[in-house]
């Protein structure tokens, strides 16, 4: 897909006339994406309630003595029922602005004509949903939409409510922290220390590093993703006003039948009541397409976003690219390659060992790295099954004057180069990963460990 965005998302400044010459020309295309991915949003109830139906007429062919001892269970399928009716109803709420792109009201599952989603939306085959068996061209791409929108509340549940505090004391904090000690509010004005955040999803990052006070960039492809992070961080006006249902649609591993249908509240914080000291953007696009200018970053946070990338090498130089001389690159997450036997898309799948390599190859130094750090994605705290993953964490400088970087108060304050626990120390397993030559590596940490030091 080309870059381009909406109205409700503006140009971004950095824009070359290229860029923009090719979003004119390719606007009739992306309004078409765009109104697909919001029928995806609107056939939301539709495609769930046909599921419900098909378990409903089942439960009504069984015998009646069976039928008896499912009681509470029919029961609870018209509690599953409104559940997703008030998930509709939110998702009505995300989209009343109309932001982007309206539907025909005639057509539209919103009208009134529609409203209990009697009819499942058109070309949406069940039995290609139910066996995740999608062939993603024009024809069939409607399916793989929707599924996107059920995740969509998912993440909304994991950034943006108290039941996501977890994962993101998981995932964000140890970014959080090691930009907090790179960039010591002693030693820097804040606002003049610009952080980009590739893949920011529904946009906590992004706003939590605003609020400490950095100038802070989001970065997002996906209109999903774009969608529900505008309607939190501009249209949600006090807190845990909304109720969701995320985990209404795992009719699987469930304790307790209240575990389906529990109820998470957010926005856990209004971005609206509590603006970020920080300044806070957020781009639409593609990242490769859209950030292109060097040495324009001093900071590049991305958590579960290089392994987005049909070749990661390209992430990597384009990070490497746009950060100021001195500046750093912190990531967290895992390398699942999202484009790994992808139908129609190419992809290469190097190891934790291989990008070792590659960065280092690229111009980084590797300040700080480590793997195994448990993580979990929109997860369901209750379900019987649980996804963990062993993520990579590392931080990464681009070689240069650490003390001529933008928005220093106090040169005289720190110097060394870097931070004294971002000094890179590392146990057997990863010298075997990382170094070539342990003797020749072993002698070059120690050095600069000394130079920090003093």
């Amino acid at each position: 897909m080309s870059y381009a965005v909406p109205s409700m998302f503006p140009l971004h400044p950095k824009m070359d006339e290229q860029v923009a010459r090719a979003f004119t020309a390719n606007e009739d295309e992306e309004e078409q994406h765009i109104q697909k991915v919001q029928n995806a949003f609107l056939y939301y109830g539709p495609y769930a309630c046909q599921r419900l139906r098909r378990t409903l007429d089942y439960l009504n062919s069984l015998p009646a003595d069976d039928q008896r001892l499912l009681s509470k269970y029919r029961a609870h399928l018209d509690c599953v029922r409104t559940c997703i009716d008030r998930n509709q109803a939110v998702i009505r709420q995300i989209l009343r602005e109309r932001l982007l792109y309206p539907a025909d009201g005639s057509s539209s599952p919103t009208s009134e004509a529609n409203s209990e989603f009697d009819e499942p939306p058109e070309h949406v085959r069940h039995g290609d949903m139910d066996q995740y068996d999608f062939v993603l061209d024009d024809a069939d791409v409607e399916p793989l939409k929707i599924l996107k929108a059920q995740s969509t509340l998912k993440l909304i549940a994991r950034d943006w409510s108290t039941d996501g505090a977890l994962e993101r004391e998981q995932s964000y904090k140890p970014i959080i922290d090691s930009i907090k000690e790179y960039y010591r509010p002693s030693d820097y004005e804040l606002n003049e220390i610009k952080i980009l955040v590739p893949g920011a999803g529904l946009g906590r990052l992004t706003y939590e590093l605003a609020c400490l006070g950095y100038s802070c960039e989001g970065n997002e492809f996906s209109y999903f993703m774009l969608i529900a992070s505008n309607f939190v961080l501009n249209l949600c006006d006090y807190e845990n006003k909304y109720v969701l249902y995320p985990w209404v649609h795992q009719y699987v591993n469930n304790l307790r039948r209240e575990d389906q249908v529990a109820a998470v509240r957010f926005p856990d914080v209004c971005p609206l009541k509590n603006p970020p000291k920080g300044n806070i953007e957020m781009a639409a696009g593609d990242f490769l397409e859209v950030y292109k200018t060097p040495h324009s970053y001093n900071c590049v946070a991305t958590c579960f976003f290089i392994d987005c990338a049909n070749n990661v090498i390209d992430f990597i130089r384009t990070i490497y690219k746009i950060l100021v001389p001195g500046g750093i690159w912190v990531n967290l997450g895992p390398l699942l390659y999202h484009y790994s036997d992808v139908n129609g898309q190419n992809s290469i799948e190097p190891s934790y060992e291989d990008l070792c390599i590659i960065i280092e190859s690229v111009g980084f130094v590797i300040e700080c790295s480590r793997s195994g750090i448990r993580t979990k994605y929109a997860q369901n705290p209750s379900s019987m099954k649980q996804s963990e993953y062993q993520s990579l964490f590392w931080v990464c400088r681009k070689p240069g004057q650490y003390e001529e970087q933008c928005g220093k108060k106090n040169t005289k304050s720190k110097v060394s180069k870097e931070p004294h626990d971002l000094v890179m120390r590392e146990d057997n397993d990863m010298e075997v990963l990382v170094n070539a030559n342990a003797d020749t590596n072993e002698t070059d940490t120690e050095a600069f460990e000394e130079t920090a030091q003093t």
